[in-house]
């Protein structure tokens, strides 16, 4: 065979081969799977998280009969720490006023006056409203009839223009005495900082659930705050004077948790607001309660009221498409509408409720365009109610005298903004409080008396998953064959549907049995493992992983579920209802990791370190505090003063201006700023990285709460190498100087 036919030959022969496939990694299966791992897990854990909410109602009737006993004030305190009902309200009483010089009467009409009214619901927080004295001169109970967010009182009362649902007016043409609050709306007109010249398509209501929320408290828990205010104005009554409630849409929630927790109210009437719980995920943010669906679905809140009436009024609920989309610079709400609840629904929760409840409970057994009064009226006594078909207005007060709207609704969302903004001024007392249990005597009692509040933080804040019971099940597959490492991409299960997935960076040149240190490089937002790895793809991370590997290190790379944008922060607002997060099976995930990491013949089981950049900063922030085998922990790029970066109107960079609406953790602010969670890794080393132009904070921030760290390490415990701060000339990136020396002095040097 001439030289040129052989040529032709091997080319053949080497093009119609096929190469042997790489080996997965000893011990595990061939990886097998394709396509984008990270979709596929986000998928995973909605398919977990749809599974528990279809349990939840299964689940809470067996909570409840286990808890048949229990005093119904215990449940009341539960609901109330869901609702963010937290301080004592102000001695309050009702006062009429007048928003300009002049008469606070606003109206006469069909023989009832109006009048405006506020009253005091908590320091420097006021509600304002509508009082109707009732026609007839008998006064057969006081109502407080309660608009659904956007209604103006003046709707309900029959005078403002456009008023289609007038049943506070037909209530007062019966008799009643009606006191209407003006609900905070949903349009997006303050929602805004004029000395940043920051605004938002945030609705008001989201606008202050958002800020709340991190602080313990929620936009309803402030509605339901404004009723009780107003419940214990009304002091000492008469035995035939009753206190009642009624209200529609958003109102009809907030007259359910009232009634629930205070027994002064005789009768409730839910408008267009009764159903299942379980789909609160997909309405608007300031629905959004946690662990509400774990204990407390509409029928079992409703059970509380028992044996007072309540009637369930299955109406057509409000309608409303969600937030605008917003202007360039704008745009940052969360997707979520309101439709009304099919009737079907309505009614298989009213059998739930009628099971615990008897005949105490009524369900309207149609539905109606407009709130139905005529029930209500009955169980007031009211046999034959006045229809006032003509609705006449007799006598209306100049237009001077009644302030627009949108004045009043500044008014009311400038004070709950104000109110959550000094609980946030005040929280680093609280904290300081709230941890006053803690013992730096030495380092093992203070990592000792960590253990509750390490508990603390995993179920209360973060939310506890089940102790994962499926066994591992390891896959592999090569995917890296360079001169200093080999890489392989590895899945693990978690649960059903959820899995753990990473790349795993073995130098080359491992002897049999030799031991290295392991580093766990985790990517930030919108990142997969190889973010981490890759020059192309990592001009922020530096290719710190490939760069860690080369020093002898064996590094892993995990997968991270924020990823997908709304796919995966739908993910907080499935789990949130389950007192579940994100970083609940973040945790779990990992901790798998390390259960699979610590077979590895060639890993160092004790010195596993993380080090994370920006998402995988919070992570580093979270995981290590609750999971102790990482035995130390590197927050780059995200370690800030956390609480103000979500609570804060008047910082540029916070949370409070982006779409990242999945940042708030309930209760936080009292509890766990980012150097409590760094207390929760002492005494174990702990790092912070940071680059002086990085927009996630300032240096004033990040230096204020890392001098709280540096505190508890060098001054309490006495371990003062064990904690540092890198500044760095740069931005948002990692920068592998000051963090490789700390991880050489801690770990060793391969």
């Amino acid at each position: 065979m001439n030289r040129f036919l052989l040529s032709v030959w091997l080319v053949f022969v080497a093009l119609t081969s096929v190469a042997p496939a790489a080996e997965p990694l000893p011990n595990t299966k061939p990886l097998t799977v394709d396509g984008d791992l990270a979709a596929k897990m986000v998928a995973g854990i909605h398919k977990y998280l749809d599974r528990e909410l279809k349990a939840a109602p299964a689940k809470r009737d067996e909570l409840w009969k286990a808890k048949a006993k229990e005093p119904l004030a215990a449940k009341r305190e539960r609901l109330k720490k869901i609702l963010g009902v937290a301080e004592e309200l102000e001695p309050s009483r009702i006062e009429k006023y007048a928003p300009y010089a002049g008469s606070d009467h606003v109206c006469d009409i069909d023989g009832c006056r109006v009048s405006r009214i506020k009253w005091s619901v908590l320091p420097n927080v006021m509600a304002e409203g509508l009082f109707i004295r009732g026609s007839g001169g008998i006064r057969t109970g006081l109502v407080i009839a309660i608009p659904h967010g956007g209604q103006k009182p003046g709707e309900l009362a029959g005078f403002e223009f456009g008023a289609k649902d007038e049943f506070a007016l037909a209530l007062a043409r019966n008799g009643c005495d009606v006191y209407i609050p003006t609900a905070i709306d949903r349009t997006d007109l303050h929602s805004a900082n004029p000395h940043l010249k920051r605004a938002t398509n945030l609705p008001h209501t989201e606008f202050i659930h958002r800020m709340a929320y991190e602080m313990g408290r929620t936009q309803i828990g402030y509605e339901v705050q404004t009723v009780l205010a107003l419940t214990a104005s009304f002091g000492e009554l008469p035995k035939d004077l009753r206190v009642v409630v009624i209200g529609y849409g958003d109102g009809g929630r907030v007259a359910l948790y009232a009634a629930a927790l205070e027994p002064r109210i005789a009768i409730c009437q839910v408008s267009g607001a009764f159903g299942p719980s379980e789909r609160i995920w997909t309405q608007p943010l300031d629905r959004n309660l946690w662990g509400v669906s774990k204990e407390f679905g509409d029928a079992e809140i409703a059970s509380m009221i028992a044996p007072r009436k309540l009637i369930v009024d299955p109406m057509s609920g409000p309608k409303w498409s969600g937030p605008l989309l917003g202007k360039a610079g704008r745009s940052g709400a969360a997707p979520g509408p309101l439709a009304p609840a099919p009737i079907k629904d309505v009614q298989v929760e009213f059998e739930k409720l009628k099971r615990r409840a008897g005949d105490s409970v009524k369900l309207i057994p149609e539905e109606a365009s407009s709130v139905r009064t005529d029930p209500f009226l009955a169980e007031l006594g009211v046999k034959k109610p006045e229809a006032g078909a003509n609705a006449r207005v007799l006598n209306v007060i100049g237009d001077d005298f009644r302030e627009p709207a949108d004045v009043v609704q500044k008014r009311l969302v400038d004070q709950r903004v104000a109110h959550v903004q000094k609980l946030w001024r005040d929280s680093d007392a609280v904290r300081k409080d709230f941890w006053k249990k803690a013992d730096a005597t030495t380092p093992e009692a203070w990592e000792k008396s960590c253990d509750w509040y390490r508990e603390y933080f995993h179920s209360e804040v973060i939310g506890k998953l089940p102790e994962p019971k499926i066994p591992l099940n390891p896959r592999s597959r090569q995917v890296y064959d360079e001169k200093e490492f080999t890489g392989y991409e590895v899945v693990l299960d978690v649960y059903e549907d959820v899995f753990a997935q990473g790349i795993l960076l073995m130098p080359k040149g491992l002897k049999p049995g030799e031991k290295r240190p392991v580093v766990v490089c985790q990517h930030g937002l919108e990142g997969t493992p190889r973010s981490c790895i890759d020059p192309e793809k990592s001009p922020t991370y530096f290719e710190f992983a490939r760069k860690l590997v080369a020093q002898g290190y064996i590094v892993y790379c995990p997968q991270n579920p924020y990823y997908g944008q709304n796919d995966f922060r739908q993910l907080q607002r499935k789990a949130n209802p389950l007192k579940l997060s994100l970083f609940s099976f973040i945790i779990r995930q990992h901790q798998r990791t390390l259960d699979w990491l610590e077979t590895l013949p060639n890993v160092e089981k004790t010195k596993i370190a993380f080090y994370g950049l920006s998402y995988g900063g919070k992570t580093a922030m979270r995981v290590p505090a609750i999971e102790k085998r990482y035995c130390l922990s590197i927050c780059s790029g995200d370690f800030n003063e956390w609480i103000g970066k979500n609570v804060s109107v008047d910082l540029d960079r916070s949370y409070m201006w982006t779409n990242e609406y999945e940042m708030v953790e309930f209760d936080l602010g009292n509890t766990f700023n980012y150097a409590e969670m760094a207390y929760l890794i002492a005494p174990r080393p702990f790092m912070v990285e940071r680059g002086h132009d990085d927009g996630v904070g300032t240096d004033e921030m990040v230096a204020s709460e890392f001098a709280k760290v540096r505190y508890l390490y060098a001054n309490r415990l006495k371990l003062p190498e064990r904690t540092t701060i890198d500044f760095q000339v740069g931005g948002h990136r990692i920068f592998l100087k000051g963090t490789l020396e700390f991880l050489e002095k801690h770990l060793g040097k391969p």
